[in-house]
């Protein structure tokens, strides 16, 4: 791997970091969601499955470490990232299928969670629907806004000279 990747990897961890410990609130208490769900699911389409989930990975490294997660915590957040990623990955490019993959991510992390804790699945996905929500709609957002971002960083590298 060049330092180069190595970088962009390590950016993109900090942002999922950062954008994780972003809550926005909702009216009721465990509705509230993160900006980090519509975004990683950007860098997955963007980036690429590989760098996408070694940079969650890394992510979930700097929660523990901060004390802003538990092990609990990083197993949800992981459940959602694979998930999420594979749909991504399978999508090849296509925005509908993209525009799920949070969604669904979050929906088998809820799942999950209501199975662990011993609680009603309905009432965990039910309190996950306004973020689903926002993640499915805020998705193509960020996926134009990383993109640019990349391509960006690429015509500045010479690697891809926009066309006269």
């Amino acid at each position: 791997m060049k330092a180069r990747e190595i970088s962009e990897i390590a950016i993109i961890a900090a942002v999922i970091t950062i954008m994780g410990a972003i809550k926005i609130p909702s009216i009721m208490p465990g509705m509230e969601f993160q900006l980090s769900a519509p975004f990683a699911v950007a860098v997955c389409a963007v980036f690429g499955f590989k760098k996408y989930i070694i940079a969650g990975v890394l992510s979930s490294m700097i929660s523990l470490m901060l004390g802003t997660h538990t092990i609990f915590n990083v197993a949800i957040a992981m459940e959602f990232r694979i998930v999420a990623g594979l749909i991504v990955t399978l999508a090849q490019g296509r925005m509908p299928l993209i525009m799920i993959a949070g969604p669904l991510g979050t929906l088998a992390a809820r799942l999950t969670l209501s199975v662990v804790l011993g609680k009603a699945a309905l009432a965990l996905a039910a309190a996950a629907v306004p973020g689903m929500i926002f993640t499915f709609i805020a998705t193509p957002f960020f996926v134009k806004l990383v993109d640019r971002i990349q391509l960006m960083r690429r015509v500045r590298a010479g690697v891809d000279a926009p066309e006269q």
